[in-house]
């Protein structure tokens, strides 16, 4: 049955229990158990092989970069790493799961616990987590192809995924979307996952129930599966919370069940019931052999992770003295982080590199409708640029609206080159400013007039006049000083 509803105005008697399991597919190049390739977008069933397909006498062989990959994040998140790990066969029927069962990690995850930090308009709080641990996805049903019947896609079979999930600590909509941000951003910041939900390589099922404040007890459970956006994971949960407490206050049962999301309508809607835990039947696989991560595998792997966002933030504010909104939207997009660091070795205008990045660099990105990957102006000319302005050869608004449109055009030109070719550059001689100062303020006698009787706002109008005069070209610093210079001998 379908269902929506409006708010309880009794919501306020209750709490939400939130718990997430994201399934985040890993970089590799091939499966995880066998060579097949994982290239998202190819033709149905071209990325297969006897392995993938579960063939009688095939046997599996483990990727291990995929194990690379699972350790790093469990790492990056503070987990405590397993060094004795297997995998079992956890059985079930899908008719998209070749073998009739899924290669998974039961008993003990490669990762156990860690924590990841979230911000709110609530304050900092940390999402613990209860375990990360490998597996490899399943295929997929078509169903859009023919309405008789479902066709099967099994390039996504045998793919390596790791399965994130948290303990149920997340108490709001607002905290579950922060924390899918966070986690995609470290995700990407690793480089073991693109995160991209679209193209379902980054998958989210809820598990979600209510409780009276003050209880501690926690109320029957709802599943949310497959949710594909991050804007929808918020949605979805607003909506079932809002289901769950007016049936509770109509003194109707929670069913215990797994539901859909149709973010569409905004309804979500049952699509089984679960009276008992599912029974997978796990077992160790015994086509593969347990396998040992050493202390030192550790330690070597610890030593390539990258800067995280948050450490990236520390540094900028404290180091930097970024203002600490810069530092997070610059750490929000690791590309942008990295430029802004190659940046930082040409010049040490560091705020100025940041008004760059968040001004025009983003808003032609914006407009392009591109990310930090496809911008064409090199982290060197950028500093370059910056270098002119700050040295007060051009001001901010030419070097925005002339010279940097310029240097996308042409990939070659520097900043300097462009401002030379175009007269850009800013005059700093003495005598011509004056002379533009002088007709400035012979254009307009009565503000002048104005100005000695003391209305010295009027300064930035006999500014502006200068520079309409000089095209641009007058340096703004001593425009100014000879303008209070003029103005007082008058």
């Amino acid at each position: 049955m379908r269902y929506f509803c409006m708010m309880s105005a009794a919501s306020d008697k209750y709490e939400v229990v939130i718990g997430l399991e994201v399934h985040a597919q890993l970089l590799t190049q091939s499966k995880l158990f066998c060579a097949d390739a994982t290239v998202f977008g190819e033709d149905p069933n071209r990325q297969v092989s006897p392995v993938t397909l579960g063939h009688p006498g095939t046997l599996p062989v483990l990727n291990k970069k995929a194990i690379e990959f699972a350790v790093k994040m469990g790492l990056a998140c503070k987990s405590t790493i397993q060094p004795n790990n297997h995998f079992a066969r956890k059985n079930y029927f899908y008719p998209d799961l070749p073998k009739g069962y899924q290669i998974s990690q039961h008993t003990v995850p490669i990762c156990s616990g860690g924590f990841l930090k979230i911000r709110t308009a609530s304050g900092e709080k940390a999402i613990e987590l209860n375990r990360i641990h490998l597996e490899e996805d399943a295929g997929k049903s078509l169903h859009e192809n023919d309405s008789n019947y479902s066709g099967i896609d099994f390039n996504r079979a045998g793919v390596p995924l790791i399965e994130i999930v948290t303990e149920p600590v997340i108490q709001s909509a607002e905290e579950a979307q922060s924390f899918l941000t966070e986690l995609r951003k470290i995700l990407r910041y690793l480089k073991i996952c693109d995160g991209n939900m679209e193209e379902g390589s980054m998958r989210c099922d809820v598990n979600i129930s209510i409780r009276l404040k003050g209880k501690a007890a926690l109320g029957t459970k709802v599943e949310i599966k497959n949710l594909n956006s991050i804007r929808n994971v918020k949605h979805a949960i607003e909506i079932e919370t809002k289901r769950m407490i007016d049936l509770s206050e109509n003194g109707l049962p929670i069913v215990q069940e797994t539901r859909s999301f149709d973010p569409e309508e905004g309804i979500s809607f049952a699509l089984r019931t679960k009276e008992e835990a599912d029974d997978y039947r796990y077992f160790a696989d015994p086509d593969l052999p347990a396998f040992l991560i050493s202390d030192t595998q550790i330690e070597n792997l610890r030593s390539t992770l990258p800067a995280l966002p948050e450490e990236r933030v520390a540094f900028y504010t404290t180091q930097l003295n970024l203002p600490e909104y810069d530092a997070r939207v610059i750490c929000d997009d690791m590309e942008m982080a990295d430029y802004f660091e190659q940046v930082i070795k040409k010049t040490s205008h560091y705020k100025a590199i940041s008004n760059w990045l968040l001004g025009p660099v983003k808003s032609y990105l914006n407009t392009q409708g591109n990310g930090m990957a496809s911008f064409t102006i090199s982290p060197a000319r950028l500093a370059a640029l910056i270098e002119l302005v700050e040295g007060g050869k051009i001001n901010f608004s030419i070097a925005s609206s002339r010279i940097f449109p310029e240097m996308i055009r042409e990939a070659d030109s520097g900043a300097l080159e462009i401002a030379v070719a175009f007269n850009l550059l800013q005059n700093s001689d003495t005598l011509e400013v004056t002379a533009w100062v002088e007709q400035a303020l012979a254009k307009m006698p009565e503000k002048v007039a104005e100005y000695k009787k003391g209305k010295k706002g009027l300064l930035g109008l006999f500014v502006g006049e200068v520079k309409k005069i000089s095209k641009g070209k007058a340096d703004p610093e001593l425009t100014s000083r000879l303008l209070i210079e003029e103005l007082k001998k008058r």
